[in-house]
């Protein structure tokens, strides 16, 4: 059973479908084409002159569509030194080599210090990526509050920036600086 949407990147729409399969299936993206079976849009030239294109992996972030034009990978499995695509685009030299400045800019975000950045998957995770908390926290990034499964608190811990793990609540160890993470989070 395949299920479809449109997911609009700016310029150009997708087809996104995720398709019940094995444990290893990643989520299937089907970028529109012209009448000649071109990629319509969506694509950024790549200094190596071939296009690489975003997809949306299936934990709902931005990832890189590999060239089977099925298989999207993680925006921070680009250019980790692991080959994931099949042919191995994931990790080839034009888009490795001056990263970030190297990659597309949809795989790119950047932090409050200008010059640090992130992979644009770790934008929004909970985690404090950047080291200034502007991956989490307004005005720079528009996350959520609080996915589910976390506590909001002003965190004492420097990993977290407004909210942490459930898990952590409840754990007679202090993570945020009003103690609510033992006092008043109700736990996992």
């Amino acid at each position: 059973m395949l299920r479809a949407r449109r997911l609009d990147l700016g310029a150009g729409s997708w087809e996104l479908g995720a398709r019940a399969g094995g444990a290893g299936d990643m989520n299937k993206v089907f970028p529109q084409v012209d009448g000649n079976g071109n990629a319509a849009a969506g694509t950024e030239a790549l200094p190596a002159g071939e296009g690489a294109q975003a997809c949306v992996t299936l934990m709902n972030r931005t990832g890189f569509l590999c060239h089977d034009r099925r298989s999207c990978v993680p925006a921070s499995r680009v250019c980790d030194g692991v080959r994931t695509c099949a042919h191995g685009e994931d990790e080839e030299e034009a888009l490795c080599r001056d990263v970030p400045h190297s990659l597309p800019s949809f795989l790119v975000e950047r932090c409050g210090d200008p010059a640090s950045w992130i992979y644009s998957d770790q934008k929004c995770d909970g985690i404090n990526n950047c080291g200034d908390c502007s991956d989490e926290l307004s005005p720079v990034s528009t996350c959520p509050l609080c996915s589910p499964g976390w506590w909001r608190c002003p965190s004492t811990v420097f990993r977290y920036c407004s909210c942490i793990p459930r898990s952590l609540c409840q754990d007679h160890v202090q993570h945020c600086s009003d103690w609510s993470d033992e006092y008043s989070c109700p736990g996992p």
